[in-house]
Formats: C-alpha cells, sequence, structure tokens
C-alpha cells in the first residue's frame, strides 16, 4: 500500500494519497476524481556524520558527469 504523489487535473491540487491497488484517489481540494499520479522525487538522507546529503545507496544519482550510483570522482 504505497502512498503516491497526485495531481488533479480539474482544480491543479498537489496531494499525496495511500492507494489500493490501481485505484484513483478524490482530490481533497474538489472531490473530483480527475488526478494523475506525479513522478516521486528520490529519496535523500545525511550521512550520518554532518556532512552533506547523498542519494540512497543503489539509487540513481551522482554528480552531472556520472551515470548514477558511486563515482570516484565526486564520491557520490
Amino acid at each position: 500500500m504505497p502512498i503516491y504523489e497526485y495531481v488533479c487535473e480539474k482544480c491543479g491540487n498537489e496531494f499525496e494519497e495511500l492507494v489500493f491497488g490501481a485505484d484513483l484517489p478524490f482530490c481533497p481540494e474538489c472531490g473530483r476524481k480527475t488526478a494523475r499520479r506525479l513522478m516521486s522525487r528520490p529519496a535523500r538522507h545525511r550521512d550520518g556524520s554532518g556532512g552533506e546529503e547523498r542519494a540512497r545507496p543503489g539509487s540513481a544519482g551522482g554528480c552531472g558527469g556520472c551515470s548514477g550510483g558511486n563515482c570516484a570522482g565526486c564520491g557520490h
């Protein structure tokens, strides 16, 4: 039962909703069932030492010169 991010096609309201299966949620603002699922941003976390924020291991990330994952050049 994942939580997805949606935008209502009718009123433009953005909201999160816990969904079951392929159900489309009702917009909490206007009550219509015209929402479309948004692309979620990647999860971020701190490395625990007060350092910079990094992408979760195994997720796409890195600097502009990386294709994702770990990069010896920038440490991402």
